[in-house]
């Protein structure tokens, strides 16, 4: 049976007008953004689909060109639009900590590098430029493959804060693993950015760790 044959109050699209967006299940907004379905299936049967195939909504988002594509009904389009969509909502969380304190906003700093980070396949090293407000001024990968005291060079941070105007930052860096317990080499890491940034002014106020939706903050655990 076609969506458009379905009771009015049960179709997606009029239930989210009716109710909000927060009232629909995962497949049943994948369904809005898809719109269409294949020969045979409505949009919302090819919504289970996909939640089936990869497991859970996060997977999608996370998927592959190569294995997003693959599906039947799907294509570079759909592919585009969806990473359009998962882009438009990052920057909707990067212009909240441009007007706010980032280092007194916690929860949206920690939501915000969470979902730049941890569904990265392997290790990536990241700052938080801020400016002397501690607004956000830019959200800077820095470093990728294994993070160790050998691939992390605290020269290459400064710099880039001083081409960024930075008067302080914040770092992060992600355990592809999902825990998010900062190990020794993290310790050892921070101590030696924090005292190159100290040469030249410029604060470290947190570490963050980002494990699989979790963000663990050294300064919450009197690391810095």
């Amino acid at each position: 049976m076609k969506i458009t044959d379905w009771p009015k109050h049960e179709r997606p699209r009029e239930k989210l007008l009716a109710k909000g967006p927060a009232t629909l299940s995962d497949s049943e907004l994948l369904a809005i953004f898809l719109r269409t379905g294949v020969k045979g299936s409505s949009a919302i049967d090819l919504a289970r689909n996909l939640l089936s195939r990869f497991g859970s909504l996060r997977s999608l988002l996370a998927a592959s060109e190569r294995d997003f594509c693959q599906i039947k009904g799907l294509g570079l389009a759909k592919f585009a639009q969806l990473q359009a969509s998962v882009e438009i909502s990052l920057r909707s969380m990067a212009e909240a900590l441009d007007k706010t304190d980032a280092f007194n906003s916690v929860e949206q700093t920690q939501a915000y590098l969470i979902a730049k980070l941890r569904d990265q396949p392997h290790e990536v090293f990241a700052m938080l430029l801020l400016d002397s407000q501690h607004r956000l001024i830019k959200y800077r990968p820095m470093f990728y493959g294994t993070i160790d005291s050998a691939s992390v060079y605290p020269r290459v941070l400064v710099q880039q804060a001083l081409l960024d105007n930075a008067a302080a930052v914040i770092l992060a860096h992600n355990h592809p693993s999902g825990i998010a317990e900062p190990s020794q080499a993290d310790k050892s890491i921070t101590k030696r950015v924090i005292d190159a940034f100290n040469l030249m002014d410029i604060k470290v106020l947190d570490h963050f760790v980002i494990g699989d939706g979790v963000a663990v903050s050294f300064a919450q655990r009197g690391l810095l």
